[in-house]
């Protein structure tokens, strides 16, 4: 049993890593796909059109970044679900399977951990309390600049890493899938990026993420119904017949083989199951409903989603199996698959639904990436203008107009970021900045968001310091690590021996916090103390929560 949930732990967080880092290196280009790329402009040109119609609706900051709180439960669910399916985990989770069968399985089901503690914990409280962005719940009752400059800098230090890796993923992916040029790519990704983001604002990213989660969820349907249809929708059929077509035979129907040591595993658990509840453009995501019953909704869709298209990679991959595996015209002259082993899914496309359909998945996976980068943008361009200009900098004295400028501006310049970084890296192992994005959400904005919903003693001496050591904790050990400082620096031998840094940094982060408040004797600190039963009361019963925070 505990090698299992080591398993679990330790293969949630791997595909990303895994994806990232196999789309580094050189990508066996594939000839220009015709009906990948007209069904792709289609998309681009649905997509600019639904911008189009937000952007006359972007009259105020609460329109850019919550969408006037007018998108419902449901689809905000489909939304969430857009946002976290990324191209990582549709190709990626489904080569694992189609490597290593039943481990993929444990993965699929280890990357939905994070979400039990969103729907019980995190969710209502966050609606109840916010009003744009999750440093409007953190410095409800504590010192806003402090606190708000905190959770900027975890916020765009998480994006910029997130991205980073999104950009030179999208590059490759889209030279492999599509035939085009990887610094083509890159800027066609970043400038429909920041055109979603600029004219249509939360709006035309929510709306661009539930197309893509429906074209997503229905693709992968499709595939995994002609799988069964294949094998007449006999489950152990499709296991009997893979096994005994799979180099490892059995081998793939037992747990386990994917674990390093129990350090790294469990590092690696806490920081997908803890990350996803500090993830800026996941959390962003419940502000865009009208009120807590409706987050709850958001989040129980959207766990549903994420489950299901989980469960439809396991098929897929174990399809890619029996289809892909055994069928020559997949591999090359040595008997590798095209492309490597992150296009068993495309490929499986091709074998199943023929050539318009192989268009139809490599422009969702297009898609995915245009999804995933403008959510991220958003949430960097609203923890820039909101918790940066309008609260740090203007202390709350401006207006609509000027915040909007100057979130449009940095949308702009995140843009041009993402793309001169996406070049940039293109020859680089990103792999661990997917892992660090996560580890540093884990470390520095879950705790402090946590403790300050929950935790009476909580003061924002003790928030500042332990989120900044968590921050900094998650980013030195990470760079002392094997990735970094051996395959990377080229050093012999990594000082941090383990791959993950999460497991220490989020126990520095939380014990900085912990001492730090209990040991704030200041009269600042005992005003905030005697401010948390007001704020408890709003977080369970939403009164007020439409208007600014406490301060």
């Amino acid at each position: 049993m505990i090698a299992r949930l080591l398993s679990a732990f330790a293969l949630a967080g791997f595909s990303p890593l895994l994806w990232a880092d196999a789309l580094t290196g050189d990508v066996q280009r594939q000839p220009l796909n015709v009906s990948a790329i007209a069904m792709f402009v289609a998309f681009v040109a649905l997509t600019l059109g639904i911008t189009y119609w937000a952007s006359k609706r972007n009259t105020s900051t609460s329109a850019f970044y919550t969408a006037g709180g007018s998108i419902t439960g449901f689809q905000n669910g489909l939304a969430i679900a857009g946002d976290y399916m990324s191209a990582a985990s549709f190709l990626g989770i489904s080569a694992l399977v189609f490597t290593s069968g039943y481990d993929g399985l444990i993965y699929s089901i280890g990357f939905l951990v994070g979400w039990p503690i969103i729907l019980f914990l995190i969710a209502e409280r966050l609606r109840n309390l916010g009003k744009y962005t999750f440093a409007d719940v953190a410095s409800y009752r504590l010192g806003q600049t402090q606190i708000r400059t905190l959770s900027a800098c975890g916020s765009l230090v998480v994006v910029a890493f997130y991205l980073i890796a999104q950009m030179v993923g999208a590059g490759k992916l889209i030279e492999l899938l599509f035939g085009l040029d990887y610094h083509v790519a890159v800027v066609l990704v970043g400038i429909l990026m920041v055109l979603y983001v600029l004219f249509g604002g939360m709006l035309a990213t929510t709306w661009v993420q539930i197309i893509k989660a429906v074209l997503l969820l229905s693709g992968a349907s499709f595939m995994a119904i002609m799988v069964l249809k294949h094998v007449n929708f006999d489950i152990s059929t499709l296991f009997s017949e893979a096994i005994k077509v799979h180099p490892k035979g059995e081998a793939i129907m037992s747990p386990g083989g994917l674990v390093k040591d129990p350090i790294s595993a469990f590092s690696l658990g806490l920081a997908l199951m803890f990350g996803t509840a500090g993830l800026p453009h996941i959390l962003m995501r419940f502000f865009t409903v009208s009120d807590a019953k409706e987050a709850r909704k958001s989040v129980f869709y959207a766990t549903g989603f994420i489950g299901y298209f989980y469960i439809l990679t396991f098929i897929i991959g174990f399809g890619a199996i029996l289809l892909v595996s055994t069928n020559p015209d997949f591999k090359d002259a040595t008997g590798a698959l095209l492309g490597g082993n992150n296009m068993a899914a495309v490929h499986l496309a091709n074998a199943v639904g023929g050539s318009v359909f192989l268009g139809f998945i490599s422009a969702v996976a297009f898609a995915t990436i245009l999804a995933v980068v403008s959510g991220l943008t958003l949430a960097g361009a609203s923890a820039v203008s909101h918790d940066l200009y309008a609260s740090v900098f203007r202390k709350g004295r401006v207006n609509d107009k000027d915040e909007m400028r100057v979130s449009k501006i940095t949308t702009v310049a995140l843009g041009i970021l993402a793309i001169g970084l996406g070049i940039l890296f293109e020859k680089q192992n990103i792999a661990f900045m997917v892992g660090l994005a996560f580890s540093i959400a884990a470390s520095c904005n879950f705790p402090v968001l946590l403790l300050s919903m929950y935790w009476k003693n909580l003061t924002t001496r003790g928030a500042m310091i332990g989120g900044w050591l968590g921050l900094i904790t998650a980013v030195v050990l990470m760079v002392l690590g094997p990735t970094i400082w051996v395959q990377i620096l080229g050093h012999e031998k990594a000082i941090y021996p383990y791959e993950y840094p999460a497991l220490f940094s989020i126990l520095i982060a939380f014990a900085g916090i912990w001492f730090f408040s209990v040991t704030d004797k200041s009269k600042a600190a005992a005003g905030e103390r005697a401010l948390f039963f007001p704020q408890f009361v709003r977080s369970q019963t939403g009164l007020g929560s439409s208007g600014a925070t406490a301060h």
